[in-house]
């Protein structure tokens, strides 16, 4: 399977830098190595960004009522604060790709978690919801710089042919992330305090802003003017076509996700039951990426996008008729699927759409995502809030068979 059928040109394995040792790392330590791989201390490293960008960004889901009530909002108030995180995680996705380009990768992951540490630190000690809403859109605003600049690395230093088998690695960190964040939020929100929650990826975020010194800056076509990239990116019609896609995606999926743990509350489950069936999207998301680095050169690209759209649309299907424990379960399982199959694919095909700016275009593609994602979680808060659940995913099932059969039929014409 031809993951791009671009000539990626850019798409090389050499890493410029020198490693802490004082040994210089360039081309000749990487060219050594198999076309399609990375090494895996520097996969670790993307990971673990990726990790903790991720759980920071799905921890408050299990925590929306229990905060609300701590707080004394309603739960479209402090659902605010997860709307305002993804509406600026999606909206600074194009200016980390701006300097990405210009500053590097690794330099703007640094510089982006030093940040987004500060930014969890105003999350812990927030004394009402609009410090927190305006705390938790920062840490969406520096936690952006993450994951698509580890998407990015893998674009840059991974063959495009082989490129969906490091990016289903990182799929599957990106996964524990969620994982983790919703187990982990929903047990110490309901025991000890949901701002202990916060506290956690902020440590991290903190570590790893030291610890990515680490990695080796990838070799990059030279920026020319600030707004060159955004030129590149945008003169592309298959950019704008799969940026779409990425807005529709973002808004049923991660806009919709956001209910699942409220939907169980809902029926009296406690907040520590709903983020460990919340954390089912992301063991779901886990084993599927794993089948799916398997069949990557096996299925053709469309075939995995249609895989994973009707995954998605049973489960939505399901929730809408049951929103039971293990009627929720088989949900979060199913969504996890979905999300492997159809996003990482979608995800491979954008970082080869603009090789010579990809840092620019997996950031325009990130930014579609998550705002889709963001105006999704805010229009239905108004029916969640009433339990309208039914009428809320069965609409999320209905959105499934236009975005399956749109990003199927596309990825299957696109020929670079």
């Amino acid at each position: 399977m031809d993951i791009s059928d671009s000539a990626d040109t850019s798409d090389s394995a050499h890493i410029s830098g020198t490693a802490t040792d004082g040994t210089d790392t360039t081309a000749t330590d990487f060219t050594a190595r198999p076309a399609s791989a990375l090494p895996a201390a520097s996969l670790r490293l993307l990971r673990a960004a990726g990790f903790a960008s991720n759980f920071d960004r799905f921890c408050i889901t299990p925590m929306l009522l229990l905060i609300g009530s701590q707080l004394g909002v309603s739960l479209p108030t402090v659902m605010l604060a997860a709307s305002g995180y993804f509406l600026f995680y999606g909206l600074m996705q194009p200016v980390w790709g701006l300097a990405s380009d210009r500053m590097g990768r690794v330099a703007v992951m640094r510089f982006s978690l030093a940040g987004a540490a500060v930014a969890a630190l105003c999350s812990v000690i927030a004394p009402n919801a609009p410090t927190l809403i305006v705390a938790r859109a920062a840490a969406g605003a520096l936690f952006a710089a993450s994951i698509a600049a580890s998407i990015t690395y893998v674009g840059d230093t991974v063959p495009a042919a082989v490129r969906q088998r490091p990016l289903s690695e990182l799929m599957t960190a990106f996964a524990l992330g969620t994982a983790v964040a919703t187990v982990v939020a929903g047990a110490l929100a309901h025991y000890v305090s949901w701002r202990l929650v916060f506290a956690l990826p902020g440590l991290f975020a903190a570590y790893l802003a030291m610890a990515l010194r680490r990695l080796p800056e990838p070799v990059r076509e030279p920026a020319g003017s600030m707004l060159a990239p955004i030129r590149v990116v945008l003169r592309s019609r298959w950019q704008w076509f799969v940026m779409a896609i990425a807005m529709l995606e973002g808004a049923v999926l991660l806009g919709f996700l956001t209910y699942l743990a409220p939907a169980l509350e809902a029926q009296g489950a406690s907040a520590t039951l709903a983020g460990a069936v919340s954390a089912l999207y992301g063991v779901g998301s886990m084993s599927a990426a794993q089948m799916v680095k398997r069949l990557v050169g096996r299925w053709t690209p469309t075939w995995l996008i249609v895989t994973g759209g009707v995954q998605m649309a049973l489960a939505f299907g399901l929730a809408a008729t049951s929103r039971s424990v293990p009627a929720l379960v088989v949900t979060a399982l199913l969504l996890g699927g979905g999300w492997s199959f159809m996003h990482s694919t979608i995800q491979s095909w954008a970082t080869g759409l603009s090789p010579t700016a990809r840092a620019t275009g997996v950031a325009m593609f990130g930014l579609a995502l998550y705002v889709g994602s963001a105006l999704a979680s805010t229009l239905a808060a108004a029916p969640a809030e009433h339990h309208a659940y039914h009428g809320l995913f069965l609409t999320a099932a209905a959105l499934t068979v236009p975005l399956t059969l749109t990003a199927a039929v596309g990825r299957a014409r696109y020929r670079g």
